[in-house]
Formats: C-alpha cells, sequence, structure tokens
C-alpha cells in the first residue's frame, strides 16, 4: 500500500508568492483554538488559503466546513476502500471519474466523468460521489495548489432513467461541499454531448447553487463549442481527444485508488470533527442539510 507524502510547504510557498507564513501562522493559532478540528498540516493550510485567494475568514469557514461535512456525510466520506467495499467496486465499473493529465490553456486541471455502463439500475449517486471525492482528495493531497479546476461530464451514456436515481438530499449534499467546503478554485462545470436530460437534472439542482456556481455551467452539443474552453487533445479518445481509451486511464486511475487504501482509512479515523468538543453547540446533519422528506417528489414521465 502507497503512503502519500503531501507537497512540503515549502514548495507551496515557492510555487504561491501571495502565500504568507505569517498567514499559515494566525491560521495555526486559530485552529489550536478550535478543540473539536483535526491536527491540520500547514500543506493543507495552505490549500485552504489557496482556494479563498488567501482571505483569512473565509478560509476559516472553509476548514470548518471541510471537515464538519465530512464527519457528517458518511455516504460520501466513509468506507473509502475499493478493494473491499463491494459497493464502491460496482460504482468503479459503472462511472470514470479522473483528473486528466493534461490542462486547459489558462494551466486549470480538468476533472473527467463519463457513465461507462448506461444501465440506470446500476447507478448509485452516492457510491459515484463518494468515487469522486476520493479522486480529489488523493490529487490534491499529491499534487497541492492548482490555478484553477475545472469539471467536465460527458452525457454521453446518461438518460431520463438516470435521473430517478437522484435524491434532492443527496445533490444537496454535495453541492453544498463542492461550493463551501472544497478546497480548490473552482473555474468551470461543463456538459459535453449534453441532451434534453440535463435539463430536468439542473433544475433538481438548482435550488441549492449560488449565481457564483451557475455562472460557471456550460452545455455543450458538440465539441466545437467545447473546445473554446477545454482542448480536445487531452480528451479520452471516445470523447473526442488523443488522451488514450477511457478504459485504460480509468484502470490506471482505479489502480492508484486500490494502491492508497491504506491512506483513506487513515484520514477517515484523524481527518474528522468531534462535535463533542466543538465550542458552543454541535452541529449535526439535519442542522446543515435539513429533513431528507422535505423536498417535493420530481415526477419523471
Amino acid at each position: 500500500m502507497a503512503s502519500i507524502d503531501l507537497v512540503p510547504f515549502e514548495e507551496e510557498l515557492k510555487r504561491n508568492p501571495e502565500l504568507k507564513e505569517a498567514d499559515v501562522q494566525m491560521l495555526r493559532e486559530w485552529c489550536e483554538k478550535q478543540p473539536h478540528l483535526p491536527k491540520i498540516s500547514d500543506s493543507e493550510l495552505a490549500l485552504f488559503l489557496h482556494s479563498n485567494y488567501y482571505r483569512l475568514e473565509p478560509t476559516k469557514t472553509t476548514i470548518d466546513t471541510f471537515f464538519t461535512v465530512r464527519s457528517h456525510v458518511p455516504e460520501f466520506f466513509c468506507n473509502r476502500d475499493l478493494i473491499n467495499n463491494k459497493e464502491l467496486n460496482k460504482a468503479s465499473q459503472v462511472v470514470t471519474q479522473q483528473i486528466l493529465e493534461g490542462s486547459t490553456k489558462d494551466g486549470y486541471k480538468i476533472i473527467f466523468g463519463r457513465l461507462l455502463d448506461s444501465e440506470p439500475s446500476h447507478f448509485v449517486y452516492n457510491d459515484a460521489m463518494k468515487l469522486l471525492n476520493m479522486v480529489i482528495d488523493l490529487w490534491l493531497y499529491t499534487e497541492g495548489t492548482s490555478s484553477g479546476h475545472v469539471i467536465l461530464f460527458d452525457m454521453k451514456n446518461v438518460s431520463f432513467g438516470h435521473v430517478g436515481r437522484l435524491s434532492p438530499m443527496a445533490l444537496k449534499k454535495f453541492l453544498y461541499y463542492l461550493q463551501d467546503g472544497l478546497p480548490v478554485r473552482l473555474k468551470g462545470f461543463h456538459f459535453m454531448n449534453a441532451s434534453p436530460v440535463i435539463d430536468v437534472i439542473l433544475n433538481m439542482m438548482k435550488p441549492f447553487m449560488k449565481k457564483q456556481l451557475m455562472d460557471m455551467f456550460h452545455m455543450h452539443t458538440t465539441n466545437d463549442t467545447l473546445e473554446k474552453f477545454i482542448p480536445l487533445e487531452v480528451l479520452p479518445n471516445e470523447a473526442g481527444g488523443q488522451a488514450g481509451s477511457i478504459q485504460e486511464l480509468h484502470d490506471k486511475n482505479i489502480k492508484n485508488l486500490e494502491n492508497h487504501v491504506a491512506w483513506f482509512q487513515e484520514e477517515e479515523a484523524n481527518h474528522r470533527v468531534n462535535e463533542a468538543l466543538r465550542p458552543g453547540k454541535a452541529k449535526t446533519a439535519t442542522d446543515l442539510f435539513g429533513v431528507e422528506g422535505s423536498f417535493k417528489k420530481l415526477e419523471i414521465d
């Protein structure tokens, strides 16, 4: 099992002239006064600061949200063992989610997703999100800060049957984490091979999205519009690129996740909040997301 070497804090200082040791020291002192938080390294603090453009107060909010959500959404962040978790292993055969080798012309990294299996009954949203967060976590901890990330999902194998596999609460949880807890500079959210089904999915997502995220959404029915944002050659062959077959890229990505099972277990054991120690009132999942049954049911004809 491979271990992870975080990008050294000294390396982050070299990469990011705006990163100041004094700001990290202030954050470190703040963290020490938050007994519910786990131990956070300087390299991690650099990630949080960078994602918030070095604004201290928003950074503190992101830190607390990051660890709190991970503690209260076990369906996304617990039992992240691709070897022994049968449900997660099944999910890895249904959907691929990977960070592509290439970048946009602005240097943004590309998080690419696509269904490998088009059968709706095989798709489990929570397990797909667990897999996605594993991919992102591993990348963040091994690669460190980046000038930005874009999300690109290929809708080719998505049908209206998949919409019935989504729940408003599950969408709310992921979008809350994406917008308020994930320490990345999100620059775009693209859907390629867009079809009418995306309109239904977007209507489910809209109540939980801030305008800033809404403005990042781009729908592409052909690659002609997509290539204005993302160089096509970095995409998998089946998506119109030259990076290699989707299955080969997927297998390499899954092998990397399997090699880090021990790290994911250690992360789950040591990187969560202790609500019993939180100053003031402890938080619950209901405090964060409301009650499961409070959404209107979406009817799909």
